[in-house]
């Protein structure tokens, strides 16, 4: 009789589903309204305006840019309004919010290309490692969209997994 080596993991009925596939492209950028702030703390509405008047918007061409002020002052509404009316015709996408809300704001579009249905009555395994961090909104996105559906989710590698879910 011949050892057979098999391999049970690809002969296994599990889904992989590489959660770094969905990862963001582009480059992310953060406009700081700390920068315009006069002595940091006061939001001046002319020099404002006129500090973005004069702004080379295309600086930010083709990025992914979120809005946010990294020091503790009170900005009006309408002075971040103003930078995304600025920014909206040039950059890829512009959210309000530190580059970790960036980020987790386009996992979560990207995840969204998902249709969960194509997962209907399936094991997945969502991997958990890889090159690139994936931010945990990312895995709590993916097993919101995926769990109606599948037969079970589970985290890991195919030959290494931890249950999250099974459908009784």
């Amino acid at each position: 009789m011949e050892n057979v080596i098999v391999n049970k993991v690809a002969e296994s009925a599990l889904t992989s589903l590489d959660l770094e596939e969905y990862f963001p492209k582009g480059e992310m950028d953060v406009f700081d309204m700390k920068d315009y702030l006069f002595m940091e703390l006061i939001l001046k509405e002319k020099d404002f305006r006129a500090a973005l008047s004069t702004l080379d918007w295309e600086q930010y061409r083709d990025k992914n840019v979120a809005i946010t002020c990294s020091v503790d002052a009170i900005i009006p509404m309408w002075a971040y309004m103003l930078v995304a009316t600025n920014l909206q015709p040039v950059a890829k996408a512009v959210v309000f919010g530190d580059k970790k809300t960036l980020l987790n704001t386009l996992f979560i579009k990207n995840l969204s290309t998902i249709n969960g249905e194509d997962y209907t009555d399936k094991r997945v395994v969502v991997k958990g490692c890889g090159d690139q961090p994936i931010p945990e909104t990312a895995y709590v996105e993916i097993t919101k969209k995926l769990r109606p559906y599948v037969k079970s989710i589970m985290y890991g590698e195919p030959c290494s997994t931890v249950p999250i879910f099974k459908r009784k």
